[in-house]
């Protein structure tokens, strides 16, 4: 039942994205940035949507209060990442504009790639080395600037449940640090429904839990990722706590 649930939700996905790529196309010209982002907003509402009627992924928020106060701030989301779901989720579930950083090479990903180039992002050179984080600090404050929220993902890439050893990256703080933005932590535990590299999809909820808001004023990158990274780590264990229980030291979760 879990094959078929996940290949329907696949050929949603497939049947879903390329004309909604091109509806972008045809309208985004006669649209504003901020137009361009609700419009875009709708896709990620159809996937979160599809995903619990086909495949029974549901989700909760932890933490409203947290984001509410943060409204008119400019902040820097640091996640735990272990799915696509987040991905897609926070697009839709957020309660400001989001801004994704990205490396360049992504914006060649058809359809996907294609109508992400035509949003205020923040994307950056790899190949140029210490200018590209000037690059991405300079497009940074523009965007908090315009009032979106930036959102990175510490870790770097899609983690395993239960992983006792997360390496957190400092490249979204000091992003955090240059800009002058708040940051709020965020912990998902994504991995158990929605396995990295894996087709399958498996029931379950998705509890995304946001923390309270760490200034970076007068702190460095890495004292500021540090305080990031023990949070996040810290709600893990609360809100996924089978995970860690059945993870070997300094492994992910059998």
């Amino acid at each position: 039942m879990t094959f078929l649930r996940s290949l329907l939700f696949a050929l949603y996905l497939l049947v879903l994205t390329p004309p909604y790529a091109c509806a972008c196309f045809l309208v985004f010209p006669f649209m504003n940035a901020d137009q361009r982002f609700r419009f875009v907003r709708g896709w990620p509402l159809l996937v979160i949507w599809a995903a619990r009627g086909i495949c029974g992924i549901q989700y909760r928020i932890e933490g409203h209060e947290h984001m509410d106060v943060m409204l008119d701030k400019p902040v820097v989301l640091l996640s735990k990442h272990q799915s696509a779901w987040e991905t897609v989720a926070y697009v839709a579930l957020m309660p400001k504009p989001l801004c994704f950083v990205f490396k360049r090479e992504l914006l060649l990903v058809p359809f996907f790639g294609w109508a992400l180039g035509m949003l205020k992002m923040v994307h950056i050179n790899r190949k140029e080395g210490t200018r590209a984080f000037a690059s991405a600090a300079r497009q940074g404050r523009e965007r908090l600037a315009e009032g979106a929220w930036i959102i990175m993902f510490p870790e770097g890439t899609r983690t395993p449940s239960g992983l006792e050893k997360a390496r957190y990256k400092s490249g979204g703080a000091r992003l955090a640090v240059e800009t002058g933005a708040w940051v709020l932590p965020m912990a998902v535990n994504s991995g158990r429904v929605w396995p990295r590299n894996s087709f399958l999809k498996h029931p379950g909820m998705v509890t995304i839990s946001v923390g309270p808001a760490i200034a970076s004023a007068n702190k460095t990158a890495d004292q500021l990722n540090q305080e990031v990274a023990e949070w996040i780590e810290r709600d893990m264990r609360r809100i996924d706590p089978q995970s860690y229980r059945s993870a070997a030291p300094g492994g992910p979760a059998a």
